[in-house]
């Protein structure tokens, strides 16, 4: 198949971009925001690469006509937090905008697949299922997703599109291209300390290891659905099904480790507003996809322990 992927660059993309090389025609998409291309020369040469900004819509356009992608995966966002509260303004106009040129430019043949996110729903203390739980962003960031949600629920229709969004919740892996909680922790132990200075530690999130969120998106994007045929769009959670705090995570990694780990909260690190519980029911994409995690937490916190680039990937991905 002839696939494009945007946001190519990033942690989730990068790793769809490599999966993908040894089957399909690659047109990898990234406006190069934070950074150089993470690919090798030779993997580089494997692929198309572009770095159009995905806010020109012309521009957009004239790349998907001459590339005629079967299937698009669309992962580029401005998607850590504080960046959206920061610049908003940014925010709107990327993952807005940007999703908008895309499915305007989209052939309509073509299998669109929309990187969601688990901050679309209102917080709760239960699994969040697509098509019972309640709707209720709580940052910028989940805003600008139900907004792109809503477009792609438009063309899907207009364009008779099939579609899939991917309501995704928290992936970690090696090369996290975010200051996301468990890299900060990982930056303090590898620097040596051994009492971690955090914010927030009690709230549990649904932690799902980056290979398997990759091997979801191509899923969505290269299998037939069961039963036969896409709603337009059809909706589904990506997380491991389990949530674990973060003192939780800190005791596998002393474990992981061999030593023992303390934790000491920074007031200037507390979030006021923190959802209790961040849960995905997968039943459905198991369903449709037959798709299921295959790495545990534990096993993916080894993983990326083990990982002897942790700086240099960590280095400058603000």
């Amino acid at each position: 198949m002839r696939i494009a992927v945007t946001g190519a660059n990033g942690f989730v993309g990068s790793q769809v971009v490599r999966t993908l090389l040894p089957q399909h025609e690659v047109l990898a998409i990234d406006n190069l925001r934070y950074g150089p291309w993470r690919f090798g020369r030779e993997e580089l040469a494997g692929f198309r690469s572009d770095t159009t900004d995905l806010r020109q819509g012309a521009a957009v356009k004239s790349l998907l006509a001459e590339f005629r992608p079967q299937a698009v995966i669309h992962l580029a966002a401005i998607h850590f937090i504080p960046e959206c509260e920061q610049l908003p303004d940014e925010a709107v106009s990327i993952n807005v905008q940007g999703t908008v040129n895309l499915l305007v430019a989209c052939p309509e043949d073509c299998r669109f697949v929309y990187a969601s996110t688990a901050a679309v729903y209102a917080p709760s203390e239960s699994a969040h299922q697509e098509s019972s739980s309640a709707i209720g962003p709580m940052d910028v960031y989940g805003y600008t997703k139900l907004h792109g949600e809503d477009f792609v629920r438009y063309f899907s229709v207009a364009k008779q599109l099939q579609s899939v969004i991917v309501r995704l919740f928290n992936v970690i892996g090696p090369g996290e291209t975010n200051p996301h909680v468990l890299p900060e922790i990982i930056k303090q132990l590898k620097s040596g300390q051994r009492r971690l200075s955090l914010g927030n530690v009690h709230p549990k999130r649904d932690y799902v290891y980056v290979a398997d969120v990759a091997a979801g998106f191509i899923a969505a994007a290269t299998l037939a659905p069961k039963p036969q045929g896409l709603a337009r769009p059809t909706i589904v959670n990506l997380g491991s099904g389990k949530s674990h705090s973060v003192s939780e995570l800190v005791e596998m990694l002393s474990e992981v480790i061999g030593e023992e780990i303390t934790i000491g909260v920074d007031p200037a690190r507390v979030r006021e507003v923190d959802r209790p519980q961040l849960l995905a029911d997968i039943s459905h994409i198991s369903e449709i996809f037959s798709w299921a995690p295959q790495t545990g937490v534990r096993d993916a916190l080894r993983l990326i322990w083990d990982r002897p680039d942790f700086f240099d990937r960590y280095a400058g991905q603000a």
